[in-house]
């Protein structure tokens, strides 16, 4: 009797299919460590208790990106381990902030199915909800992704595809209880800049870029515990290239925008995402961010701003698509997505 798993192909998923992931984590202050060694992460409420305490939270939580790559790695094993590529994002929800000593494991149904007119794969969506000890769910989202065949010949499931929200309504949006900007230090943040600062159509360019290297990506995608084969194995792919884990590059445009956005302290939304093109070792990441939308919200000094963030190996701010309507070949990532941000 085999003892090892291959994972699951396209034709193991079925609609309403519930996926319990193994192995729950306790995640600590390493966590947060390694993640702002990894990127490195700068924004205030995740560096420093003191910060936080100051902003109504009994200390500083992990980061949130953080928490969703704990939990999406969860998934990886019986998702995406015989993935081709990871496609997208919708209907992200930060509901609980996540401390150090909370216990995170991760549950999925599958909501979505259709194979792809080759034959030879096909597209999985999934809503995956990410609970810590207390049985609270701390984040949930949706995301498809290309899963191969294991036979050619078996018959293709009903096509299935989900109707998703294209922008979660601010209303929606869960500001952490207790958050209070009211007198929040804009010194020790980093940026004088606020809510009243930003203006819908803004396009910041963040100046900086990041060269991403191929060992730093072996261990964020051993932190996270994504073993999908993609990443790890390079006689997988046809050109023996090692793809980037795509939440490393989320999380390297997130840090990156933090010139320009320091504030943007909070992330509580995503409203959809595109890893457009694949990302590679020795490529340099750098990134841009139009503001799409402002809302206020009923938590004191607190404002929420809808942002585009891009990231690029080169193209210029605001440079998105090509008169075809398709990705320019430099852009890696097209998140849109949900800040807090001081009034």
């Amino acid at each position: 009797m085999a003892k090892t798993n291959p994972g699951n192909f396209f034709e193991d998923y079925s609609i309403g299919q519930v996926i319990n992931h193994a192995v729950p984590r306790t995640v600590s202050g390493g966590e947060r460590a390694l993640y702002h060694a990894l990127y490195p992460a700068r924004h205030a409420l995740y560096s420093s208790d003191e910060f936080a305490r100051a902003s109504g939270l009994p200390a500083a939580p992990l980061d949130d990106l953080a928490s969703f790559h704990v939990v999406f790695g969860k998934t990886v094993p019986d998702i995406s381990l015989n993935a081709v590529a990871n496609l997208g994002y919708a209907e992200g929800r930060f509901l609980r902030p996540v401390y150090p000593g909370d216990t995170l494991r991760s549950v999925s149904e599958v909501i979505g199915l259709k194979q792809n007119s080759s034959g030879k794969n096909g597209v999985v969506y999934v809503r995956t909800k990410g609970l810590n000890q207390r049985d609270e769910v701390v984040l949930e989202y949706v995301r498809w992704v290309m899963v191969k065949k294991r036979d050619l010949d078996a018959p293709a499931p009903e096509t299935v595809l989900p109707d998703l929200q294209k922008v979660i309504p601010a209303a929606d949006l869960v500001v952490p209880e207790g958050l209070d900007f009211s007198n929040y230090d804009f010194t020790l943040a980093g940026d004088p800049h606020r809510w009243a600062d930003y203006d819908v159509g803004e396009i910041i360019d963040h100046i900086d870029g990041v060269t991403v290297e191929e060992a730093e990506h072996m261990m964020a995608t051993r932190l996270w515990q994504n073993t999908a084969k993609v990443h790890f194995d390079a006689t997988v792919r046809p050109d023996g290239t090692r793809l980037i884990y795509g939440g490393h590059v989320i999380s390297l445009a997130r840090t990156l925008s933090f010139n320009g956005l320091a504030n943007a302290q909070m992330v509580v939304g995503i409203n959809g995402g595109a890893h457009a093109n694949p990302c590679l070792s020795g490529d340099t990441v750098r990134a841009w961010t139009e503001v799409l939308d402002k809302a206020e919200t009923d938590a004191p000094g607190v404002g929420a701003l809808r942002l585009r963030l891009v990231a690029t190996k080169g193209s210029e701010a605001g440079a998105l698509k090509g008169d075809d309507g398709k990705y320019l070949p430099d852009v890696l990532l097209d998140l849109d997505y949900w800040v807090l941000i001081p009034l």
